[in-house]
């Protein structure tokens, strides 16, 4: 199993938001997301949980490619446009230090026009826990 099939069938919160994994590469991941009605908060604006959970998965794409379970220890996100209803957001992510214990990534997430809505950092902890991958070239999983 990839590491994109592994977070595409067991990352469920992220698969039920809408979040679909597109690439995954060396040190880099592209993930994206349609808002729909249900993505809208009180304001009619997509509701910033939901683009935090799109950065999330881009970075664990990115972490995760250790090989053993890598969970978020401390994330940041900078909001500076609201997404609207139908737009498409694509989140794009590298790695910004491959530490190997404390990894970390930046993640920008863009509309379909390109407009910033949102930047995301982390930093991860790579734990001792072995996820169930098959050997495999990282660009395979693209």
């Amino acid at each position: 199993m990839t590491l994109k099939e592994f977070l595409s069938q067991n990352d469920r919160f992220a698969a039920n938001s809408g979040c679909v994994l597109e690439e995954i590469g060396d040190g880099y991941a592209r993930a994206t997301l349609e808002v729909t009605p249900e993505h809208l908060n009180a304001g009619g604006v997509c509701q910033g949980g939901v683009i935090f959970t799109l950065a999330d998965l881009t970075f664990a794409s990115i972490v995760n490619a250790s090989g053993f379970l890598t969970p978020l220890t401390s994330g940041t996100v900078y909001y500076h446009r609201s997404a609207q209803l139908g737009d498409t957001l694509t989140a794009e992510g590298r790695v910004l230090s491959d530490h190997h214990k404390l990894p970390c990534a930046i993640v920008e997430v863009r509309t379909q026009d390109g407009t910033h809505v949102a930047t995301f950092t982390g930093e991860g902890y790579i734990t001792r826990a072995p996820l169930p991958l098959a050997p495999s070239d990282p660009a395979a999983e693209a």
